[in-house]
Formats: structure tokens, C-alpha cells, sequence
């Protein structure tokens, strides 16, 4: 009873006083599972984009966290390929920092804050990781990448995309025939080169 009036209390809050770039609402009805939108942050790689998550709300709640993932591909360090999210507020004590006087609206906000700057010292994804510390321009390129290709606002733009990559496939494509026909006509030569020999 007291997770019920707790969650309604909640979702109104997010529907009346949403926190900046993020919404959420019930998903078919259901109290316990939740769905929320957190848009990507200005000046960050995932800027533009529109990232999907999955709240699913325990019997125990407030006592024990919610379990959010990320439903959205996106190129991150904390993130995994799952949608699985490292932070120390989504888990218990001791391990982590989750309390029940936390809400679903303030961890929404800290995964928006740690899509901004990720923690790469705790990483779930150890390549990404290590590519964030070491060669940030190429992090930055895959995840606005990653942004591009899944969290896109609009469809149209990923065609465009596509068209590029068939182009250049193809263009690939006649060149290695092209180098083909030529590597064919330079072993004729060797071998009447040979024969005459």
C-alpha cells in the first residue's frame, strides 16, 4: 500500500514538475513498470538524442531501488550492451547508496548526470572505458555515433546514412574488380614472360 501511494505521489510530481529533459510515465497502466525519456545533454556526444529506460518498480520500494536500464543503445563506459547502468544509488548498501528517502525522479536525474560525465574509473564496459581516458576524440566520435544511429529524433536522418555506407560499398566493390582484372592481366603477362624464357 504504501509503495502504491508513494508511486502515484511520484508520477505526479514527474508529470506536473519534470526535471529538465527528462520524462516519465506508467507503461500499460502498470505502477510498477515504468518507462522514462532522458534527453541527451547540451555539449555532450549524446546531444540530440532521445534515450529510452526501463523502471521496474520492486515490491519493496522505497526499501530497495528500482531497476532502470537503458532500453536505447548508447555508447558508454557505466552502460553495458544490455542497458545495464553502474551507478552506486541504483544498489544497496554496502555497495552502494541507494536510501528510501532517494525517488525515482532523483535517480533519473543522476543517470542524465552520468551520461554527462561518465565514471570511467568504474566502468561496466573496460574498452569503452579505456578509450574514454585514452583517446577521447574517438570515444566522443563512436558515441555521437551511437547517438546518431539509434537515439535519433528523426528517422529520415539515419537514411541518409545508409545510402552513404550502399555507396561506398559499392564503390568498394568495383574497385576490388577492377584491381581483380588488372592483377588477372599482369599474371598473363608474367606467365608468357616465363614461357618465353
Amino acid at each position: 500500500m504504501q509503495r502504491a501511494s508513494r508511486l502515484k505521489r511520484e508520477l505526479s510530481l514527474l508529470t506536473t514538475e519534470p526535471p529538465p529533459g527528462i520524462t516519465c510515465w506508467q507503461n500499460e497502466n502498470q505502477l510498477d513498470d515504468l518507462r522514462a525519456q532522458i534527453l541527451g545533454g547540451a555539449d555532450t556526444p549524446y546531444e540530440k538524442g532521445i534515450f529510452n529506460l526501463e523502471i521496474v518498480v520492486p515490491e519493496r520500494y522505497p526499501f530497495e531501488p528500482p531497476k532502470i536500464r537503458f532500453l536505447t543503445p548508447i555508447y558508454h563506459p557505466n552502460i553495458d550492451s544490455a542497458g545495464r547502468i553502474c551507478l552506486d544509488v541504483l544498489k544497496l548498501p554496502p555497495k552502494g547508496a541507494w536510501r528510501p528517502s532517494l525517488n525515482i525522479s532523483t535517480l533519473l536525474t543522476s543517470i542524465q548526470l552520468l551520461m554527462a560525465e561518465p565514471n570511467p574509473d568504474d566502468p561496466l564496459m573496460a574498452d569503452i572505458s579505456s578509450e574514454y581516458k585514452y583517446n577521447r576524440q574517438l570515444f566522443l566520435l563512436n558515441a555521437k555515433e551511437w547517438t546518431e544511429k539509434y537515439a535519433s529524433q528523426q528517422p529520415r536522418a539515419s537514411k541518409p546514412l545508409e545510402e552513404k555506407i550502399n555507396q561506398s560499398e559499392t564503390s568498394i566493390a568495383n574497385e576490388s574488380t577492377v584491381q581483380k582484372r588488372k592483377g588477372s592481366n599482369i599474371g598473363k603477362k608474367e606467365k608468357k614472360s616465363r614461357l618465353d624464357s
